[in-house]
């Protein structure tokens, strides 16, 4: 029997204050779709954030703010809130939507990734061999990276949320660790 086959993307972003869903679905062309259904529960929540057939059409591609996902109440439209690294749950569904979905894990690594791109910017790398403190410092960022990347593995492939989660606060706390050498 033909059906739709449901897919999402949730690329990381370096802005803090989105997230973007891209569909990557493929649907039946001889099947409608009806009754889209995509609900985001963040990190920390319990209750998702619903989005029905008025806010997205198939094909969607979708960049939602704290404001959109129910967490900012307050000057949406003028200022935007940082939304959390952390596991996004993130369901997509058409009708019957018990029957026909998708559901992702999502690790939001954005403010990790930006705390990176800074640490990198401290460093006075040229392109030649550096000395023997950036390259040692280099190396533990290289590192840092690989925890960050391993928690996106055992969250959103290995299904391991919590051996994700535990790699991401390591990754973290070697960042903080890192930002505050710099700072001396």
């Amino acid at each position: 029997m033909s059906q739709h086959v449901l897919s999402l993307e949730a690329p990381d972003t370096m802005n803090k204050s989105i997230l973007r869903l891209i569909d990557t679905s493929v649907y039946n062309s001889q099947i409608l779709v009806k009754c889209p259904l995509l609900q985001i529960t963040l990190p920390g929540f319990s209750t998702p954030a619903n989005f029905t057939e008025q806010s997205f059409q198939p094909g969607f591609t979708l960049n939602l703010t704290a404001c959109d996902l129910g967490v900012q109440s307050t000057g949406c439209g003028t200022t935007y809130v940082d939304l959390p690294d952390g596991i996004y749950i993130i369901r997509y569904s058409v009708s019957p939507n018990d029957l026909v979905y998708v559901e992702y894990n999502h690790l939001r690594i954005t403010s990790a990734l930006n705390k990176y791109n800074g640490l990198l910017c401290d460093l006075d790398v040229a392109a030649c061999d550096p000395p023997v403190e950036v390259k040692d410092k280099l190396n533990s960022l290289r590192m840092i990276k690989m925890y960050l990347d391993a928690a996106k593995a055992k969250v959103e492939f290995c299904h391991e949320p919590t051996k994700g989660m535990q790699l991401y606060n390591y990754a973290v706390k070697l960042l903080d660790k890192m930002d505050c050498y710099s700072c001396r």
